[in-house]
């Protein structure tokens, strides 16, 4: 009882004991099982192959990559969603234009739209940041929409009485009560954006000098090199779990829970 309360209570701690016990049980199983490396290697061989990527800078250098064309879609697809979502809160016309276009874009995986994009952009960066951008664009759209929608009419009232002005009646009002949406938006938007991105590397190659971790997957498997292959994943996994567990969390401990609009 003692041990799940503490496990509750220490959710970093937490997650390091089950990675540790899964380390342990995948390395124990390899051994036991005399598995050829091949199909599955060992924890030490996936280790020292991760180690030798980042040490010579080519692993690093495409993670860096990943992450860089990651926030240039989330910039690109955060800066449509506030606008269309802005117009859907004040005119009507815009209102039902971006609820029929979201229905029928949110839907649409971004790996379906490559075929078409890689006609008009070619296979290259514009063709990914064109995808992730899809791939954030919709969530977030959603999210904010519903975020301005909820905002209580007499907070509007208020401002409009104290003769703030439009921007000011947006960024105070309307962002700022709907900012717990905002991060949920986010969050689901980064989510699909860099599963998108890892899958369009590993379908057309690389993007830029050297491509990014899709690309690094691509060519681990190529060359029938698993323990690279599962070096490339530990990274997927690990920047994944960065951003949710530290970035999205310290901005929700600093905004949303500090001011009482969840729970902490």
């Amino acid at each position: 009882m003692k041990f799940a309360e503490m496990l509750k209570k220490n959710k970093g701690g937490a997650r390091l004991f089950w990675v540790a016990a899964l380390l342990a049980v995948w390395e124990i199983a390899v051994k036991v099982l005399d598995v050829s490396p091949m199909l599955f290697p060992s924890v030490e061989e996936v280790a020292a192959t991760l180690w030798k990527g980042l040490a010579q800078g080519d692993l690093a250098w495409q993670a860096a990559y990943s992450v860089w064309i990651i926030l240039e879609g989330l910039v690109i697809g955060g800066a449509l969603a506030f606008l269309l979502a802005l117009a859907s809160v004040r005119w009507p016309v815009a209102a039902s234009f971006v609820d029929t276009v979201t229905a029928i874009a949110h839907p649409l995986p971004g790996l379906a739209l490559l075929p078409l994009l890689i006609m008009w952009f070619g296979v290259g960066s514009g063709t990914v940041l064109a995808i992730i951008v899809h791939s954030v664009l919709w969530p977030l759209l959603l999210n904010l929409t519903a975020g301005f929608r909820a905002t209580p009419a007499i907070y509007l009232d208020l401002a409009k009485n104290y003769g703030l002005s439009t921007a000011a009646i947006t960024w105070e009002i309307r962002v700022k009560s709907a900012l717990s949406y905002i991060l949920s938006g986010l969050k689901i938007g980064w989510a699909r954006a860099w599963r998108s991105l890892i899958s369009a590397e590993m379908v057309f190659g690389a993007v830029g000098a050297k491509g990014g971790v899709g690309w690094y997957i691509l060519t681990q498997r190529t060359f029938m090199n698993t323990a690279g292959l599962f070096a490339g994943i530990v990274v997927v996994v690990v920047i994944g779990v960065l951003v949710e567990d530290v970035l999205f969390a310290q901005l929700e401990k600093r905004t949303i829970k500090k001011w009482g609009m969840a729970q902490p």
